[in-house]
């Protein structure tokens, strides 16, 4: 979570919306469980929304389609996505086409939130593909992060005013 949260001040420092991702790849044998070899991170990315002027430049899509490329299949078994705001319906139906096992996120997301908050595409049973999902990871740091980038954009504004 740490480097995520290393990526959302990359985000910040480029104006974007403070949001990190990160994907580690963790090879398992399928039949017992246990690692094949050590977590690697496969791919890291920050928010680049307003960058590119792509509604897609969220972190954690970014990251995921990193991942997807250096491993050369779009099949993410074996990789936890690190993130610092909860996933949007968008970034959790990736999540969930991608077939990653596990989402570790920050803070809660009450406006999008889509791994628990809103909703819980993450285990909804109607999908072929569910993966577990770990809310709240240095949430007050991620949390702060947002909550200082928005104070510091209405600030400015009102100055401007």
């Amino acid at each position: 979570m740490r480097m995520a949260i290393e990526e959302a001040h990359r985000a910040a420092a480029l104006d974007e919306v403070p949001i990190g991702a990160v994907v580690v790849y963790e090879p398992t044998d399928p039949a017992t469980r246990r690692p094949l070899a050590e977590p690697q991170v496969i791919a890291r990315a920050c928010n680049l929304r307003e960058t590119t002027q792509d509604p897609a430049g969220h972190a954690e899509f970014l990251a995921l389609k990193q991942a997807a490329e250096r491993r050369g299949v779009w099949r993410l078994a074996g990789c936890t996505v690190y993130v610092t705001l909860e996933p949007c319906v968008m970034c959790a139906g990736l999540m969930h086409q991608a077939r990653v096992d596990r989402c570790v996120y920050g803070a809660a997301d009450p406006k999008a939130g889509s791994l628990g908050t809103l909703y819980a595409v993450n285990e909804d049973k109607r999908l072929n593909h569910t993966f577990e999902a770990v809310p709240g990871v240095l949430a007050d740091e991620c949390a702060e992060l947002l909550r200082s980038f928005f104070a510091a954009k209405r600030k400015k504004r009102t100055e401007q005013a």
